[in-house]
């Protein structure tokens, strides 16, 4: 992800202002990381350089069903 992507990116749920937090970046790109909502107190991840910005019950919906947080790198059917 591009973090000036962060100018446009908002809550899913509240529309506020996301914090990002690195964990790793590649040439100025986050790889892995989150985004963090302190209006309704959510956190996003950041996996393999795509945010997940899925509203948090469905993210933990899909989770418990086995699906994958985050779409799998270059699966493209």
């Amino acid at each position: 992800m591009r973090p000036d992507l962060m100018e446009i990116l908002a809550c899913p749920v509240c529309k506020g202002e996301l914090t990002l937090t690195v964990a790793r970046e590649d040439a100025g790109e986050v790889i892995e990381g989150s985004l963090y909502c302190a209006a309704c107190d959510e956190t996003y991840p950041i996996t393999e350089g795509i945010p997940n910005l899925l509203p948090p019950d469905l993210r933990r919906a899909m989770e418990a069903e086995g699906a994958p947080a985050a779409p799998a790198h270059g699966s493209h059917e």
